[in-house]
């Protein structure tokens, strides 16, 4: 028994490079999908991230059971992740080949043609986000864009933004200097110009 937990049943490169290959095959799968892929995940999508974690589980670790092994594989997936996200982070063009640039969705409070299909994002989905982002309809959104990370991005418009604490500053400015009007015009002196 302890003889299958450590010793490692096949050899330690091939685990790493099957580590490897899937590691990016799974990726290039993501970014074909797009970045719906990586929004907010539906109960479709749950079923096949669970469904492709299991059925690539064998090509990670081939017929090795062992304990070592499984480590060795993590600690491959792990590392690799580490150095692409790394590497996405210092090089822009990687980040834009493999992860994709923005896609705007919502510009001057109208639908951009096509882009909610090209997305597969369903309107009922894109309206539950500008909701969570305080907007009533898409008639409030100057623009919104899907980030490549399936984040969606809302920016309302001037008019429909709420308050920031400069504007109430502002406002309670502007209402001293009402008051101030008033209480001269009921004692009868004339307002300064």
């Amino acid at each position: 028994m302890w003889n299958d937990l450590a010793v490692v049943q096949m050899p330690i490169i091939e685990k790493i490079l099957r580590t490897v290959a899937v590691y990016a095959l799974v990726l290039v799968l993501f970014r074909i999908a797009g970045k719906r892929g990586l929004a907010q995940l539906n109960t479709f999508d749950m079923v096949v991230v669970f469904l492709l974690s299991n059925v690539v589980q064998n090509a990670v670790i081939g017929a090795d059971n062992s304990l070592f092994g499984g480590a060795i594989g993590a600690v491959t997936l792990v590392a690799v992740n580490s150095v692409v996200t790394r590497w996405l982070a210092r090089d822009p063009r990687a980040a834009r080949i493999l992860e994709g640039t923005p896609t705007t969705v919502v510009k001057d409070g109208e639908l951009v043609p096509g882009a909610l299909h090209d997305l597969a994002l369903r309107p009922s989905e894109l309206e539950h986000a500008i909701r969570v982002q305080n907007g009533d309809s898409v008639t409030d959104v100057a623009r919104a864009r899907l980030e490549p990370d399936g984040q969606l991005l809302v920016t309302l418009k001037r008019d429909e933004q709420s308050a920031t604490r400069a504007d109430v500053e502002d406002l309670r400015h502007r209402l001293a200097t009402i008051e101030r009007l008033l209480v001269d015009l009921a004692d009868g002196r004339r307002p300064p110009r």
